[in-house]
């Protein structure tokens, strides 16, 4: 039982649960939760590439993790570092091939997008300035994107997608200054090693500004209505003002690590401010 959690743990349930919710709600939005066989193939496929994904890149952080998530499993010797390769092989290679039975825009876009950004990213990508936290960020609006693809309506998932990117480029910012020490022991060049902690504060401060005024877009052009707009302001305007306070009062790791908490659950809020817009 204890390694069965362990493997939950490598593959990140939460993550999962914001994968396959952002498939639910993208199925909502356009008015197709009734196609259930083609709903959930689209979330298999979700949940399994992001468990790869998540697998890989805790085979691939092991030295980081000694130092930044000691709690982890892989660091903890709960799991063999193989074990967590052969499974994110394994999820891959369940996610394309699911994929295949949906259509051929999302095949190409499992297969040939979403999962090569996966590994690249774990591979080469992590320790890149910005780019690496652009490349997490837009894998997550894939999700919207492979979801509309799947029942026909990309380009309607465009907004949805974006406001996953602008949350997810914040909070992978957030965890790089977090993680500052076990990346710079592995010679990652994130944006805080490169640039510094206070440098990285203020940029977070600018996303969040830029991405407070974006998400109040959809509503001043009447793209999504009233209930967007409260459920916008208590679960997304409101904790971005309460990261900023944070940030500006201590730019410290632990209220990086505090902040990162707060915009994953921001994610969820943004997820059903769309739902109900």
């Amino acid at each position: 039982m204890s390694s069965l959690w362990a493997f939950l743990r490598v593959i990140r349930p939460l993550n999962l649960l914001l994968g396959a919710t952002a498939v639910l709600v993208s199925a909502a939005v356009m008015k197709s939760l009734d196609q259930t066989p083609l709903l959930v193939k689209a979330v298999f496929v979700v949940v399994a590439l992001n468990a790869a994904a998540n697998a890989f890149n805790d085979y691939r952080d092991l030295d980081a993790d000694r130092i930044n998530r000691q709690d982890r499993p892989l660091p903890q010797g709960k799991i063999p570092p193989q074990m967590a390769l052969w499974s994110a092989v394994v999820l891959f290679g369940i996610g394309i091939l699911i994929s295949g039975s949906i259509n051929q825009t999302a095949f190409v876009i499992a297969t040939f997008i979403a999962t090569p950004l996966m590994v690249a990213y774990s591979l080469w990508m992590k320790g890149w300035p910005l780019i690496g936290n652009a490349i997490v960020a837009l894998i997550l609006g894939l999700a919207f994107i492979f979801t509309g693809a799947a029942f026909g309506n990309a380009r309607g998932m465009l907004i949805p997608a974006l406001l996953a990117f602008g949350f997810t480029l914040i909070r992978e910012l957030v965890k790089d200054i977090a993680d500052i020490e076990g990346d710079e022991a592995v010679s990652l060049q994130t944006f805080p090693i490169r640039f510094g902690v206070d440098k990285s504060v203020i940029l977070v401060i600018a996303f969040i500004v830029a991405l407070s005024i974006g998400t109040l877009l959809p509503f001043w052009l009447g793209i999504y209505g009233k209930p967007y707009l409260i459920v916008l302001t208590l679960g997304i305007e409101l904790p971005l003002l309460f990261i900023v306070f944070l940030l500006v009062k201590s730019p410290s790791i632990a209220t990086c690590k505090t902040s990162s908490q707060i915009l994953k659950a921001c994610i969820f809020a943004g997820l059903l401010a769309i739902y109900v817009g």
